[in-house]
């Protein structure tokens, strides 16, 4: 059969085993080592290719940076941290209208910056702010699409491990794609605030309200954020200014918020092993799709698929634009049914050697880093975008009284607003590339 007839069937198969609830990791193994073994006609160049694929893969030393950030967002969790961030911005925004709500974005935006899990930061949140928005009063559906689209800034606030799988697959340093990433995560989370200012006056029924806090009690909720933000400006700042590695960061951070559970009274001998499980689990998940991705794009590469199609896009005499629009349309649709992660590992080898062909008036480098930035954004909207929508199901796997029509209505308007923040990003590349330039 012909290389590239049978890369193209593979990817319509890959889907099915997707929808058929195969884990995407095996799903893409499995592809990636059958393609594989059938364009090299025997097993000897296949057995060869898998002594090597595994090693190759995890033997770099960027990947050390993923249960580093995993275990800070464990340690996060347990020190408390994202009850003290969302109090202290419901102290002092709580009263005013949708206020609960944009309290709960902006707990989020802080908690993203110690997480860097999407998923993570969605389930954490919700834990800590969906019985206060019921106690308030609010809707389902304005909670559960504040909560949802807030944990979406998890994976775009840096630090992100999506940021660094990028990074490791564009070749690119993974300090300046956190700096890229930084202004559009507070664009997002601006926009995210807007939206609940827009919906609670449109339908005002859907908030409720709470009474103002005392002075003295706003002082105190913010001052148990301070370990937070010193250790969000430690791991950024030293890794910004040269003072260490982003994995060295990872470190220090994942230690800090360690440290800071433990003086909390979250963190003790009972919780510390399963602290480490918990991380080790999800390590080897995400490691079992990089492997299966490994495998899968080796497959893509050996049967010509992206260069193939890179020669007919070029073909068809399409502006640079047009062929970006065209990949982040592609991007939003196949992020309705595949989580961030495996569409970034899955896509990126395809999509970036043309892109990096393309003439955007920028420097290879900040094409690179510009188009990172969209692939997250674009990647992020799935998160939320029904059928699949993560982090929808995650929140109402929480609470079962939350009808999954209610949850879909709620997130709407905020999908709108990851919609118009894509088209500002692609219009104005110097939001991303501003903190990079200076």
């Amino acid at each position: 059969m012909d290389p590239l007839y049978l890369a193209a069937w593979s990817l319509p198969l890959l889907l099915v085993l997707i929808f058929l609830r195969v884990p995407i990791g095996i799903s893409m193994l499995v592809l990636g080592v059958g393609g594989s073994w059938l364009i090299f006609g025997s097993m000897a160049p296949l057995l060869s290719q898998l002594q090597t694929l595994a090693y190759g893969q995890f033997s770099s030393h960027s990947l050390s940076i993923i249960p580093l950030f995993l275990l800070m967002g464990q340690f996060a969790a347990l020190g408390g941290m994202s009850q003290a961030l969302f109090k202290a911005a419901e102290a002092f925004i709580g009263h005013r209208k949708g206020g609960t709500a944009m309290a709960a974005v902006g707990a989020c935006t802080g908690f993203g910056a110690i997480c860097g899990s999407s998923m993570a930061t969605a389930a954490t949140m919700s834990q800590v702010a969906l019985p206060e928005l019921r106690r308030a009063g609010y809707a389902n559906s304005l909670s559960v699409g504040a909560l949802a689209a807030g944990g979406t800034l998890g994976i775009l606030i840096p630090p992100s491990i999506v940021l660094v799988i990028y990074a490791i697959l564009a070749e690119q340093n993974i300090a300046k794609m956190f700096a890229a990433a930084f202004v559009p995560g507070l664009v997002a989370a601006l926009g995210y605030v807007l939206v609940v200012a827009i919906v609670v006056r449109v339908k005002p029924h859907l908030a409720g309200r709470m009474d103002p806090v005392p002075w003295p009690e706003r002082w105190r909720a913010l001052a148990a954020v301070w370990p937070v933000l010193l250790i969000f400006a430690l791991v950024l700042g030293g890794i910004y200014s040269g003072m260490f590695t982003p994995t060295e960061g990872a470190a220090v951070g994942a230690a800090g918020t360690g440290l800071l559970a433990w003086l909390r009274g979250g963190l003790n001998k009972a919780n510390l092993q399963s602290t480490f499980e918990a991380t080790a689990a999800s390590t080897a998940m995400l490691f079992m799709i990089v492997l299966g991705a490994a495998s899968y794009n080796t497959f893509l590469a050996l049967s010509m698929l992206p260069q193939e199609l890179a020669s007919w896009v070029g073909s068809m005499g399409l502006s640079p634009y047009q062929v970006l629009w065209a990949i982040l349309l592609f991007y939003i649709v196949l992020g309705c049914v595949m989580d961030s992660m495996s569409m970034i590992l899955l896509t990126v080898p395809i999509f970036f050697p043309m892109i990096s062909g393309l003439d955007f008036g920028l420097t290879p480098e900040e094409t690179a880093i510009w188009f990172g930035i969209l692939v997250l954004v674009t990647a992020e909207i799935g998160l939320i975008t029904p059928p699949v929508g993560m982090n929808l199901f995650v929140i109402q796997s929480m609470s079962k009284d939350i009808k999954i029509k209610e949850a879909y209505s709620g997130v709407i308007p905020f999908v709108m607003s990851d919609l118009i923040r894509v088209v500002i990003l692609v219009l104005f590349p110097s939001i991303s590339l501003f903190i990079l330039r200076l």
